[in-house]
């Protein structure tokens, strides 16, 4: 019995991973402005009236309303908030989630501070263009 031990599968694998892998990575890349437009969004940020120390809102794409896309992301500075372009929003409803803390870090756990309330979730139509939104967390979401 002669047995033969061929190369060629491998070499086939390895050239086909050359070919394709250049390929792959490209289809990977993905640029600020690929995708849907992103939309530039600022407001004020409160809590029972009062400004935000610190803090983040998140604005999620609402797919039980049909919308589909990027999310958006903003921080929470002195009862102010500012969407970054490539963290813009694409319009259209969204749950909107915020997240307050007082401001005074304390430690690695709590870089933000104390929570001031549990987050907060709402729905909101967003303009398909760049404007602005003020936020308002009721006192009852203590």
């Amino acid at each position: 019995m002669i047995l033969r031990i061929s190369t060629m599968p491998s070499v086939r694998v390895a050239s086909t991973m050359v070919l394709w892998l250049p390929l792959v990575f490209v289809g990977c890349q993905r640029g600020v402005g690929d995708g849907p437009a992103r939309h530039h969004l600022s407001g004020k940020a409160t809590h029972d009236g009062k400004p935000i120390p610190a803090g983040e809102i998140h604005f999620d794409p609402d797919s039980a309303q049909g919308n589909q896309g990027p999310g958006g992301v903003a921080d929470i500075v002195d009862g102010f908030y500012e969407t970054r372009r490539e963290f813009g929003v694409i319009g259209g409803p969204h749950v909107v989630r915020i997240s307050g803390f007082d401001g005074q870090p304390n430690g690695e756990l709590q870089p933000l501070g104390a929570p001031l309330f549990p987050e907060h979730q709402l729905h909101a139509d967003l303009p398909q263009e760049s404007g602005k939104i003020d936020f308002d967390v009721p006192r009852t979401t203590r």
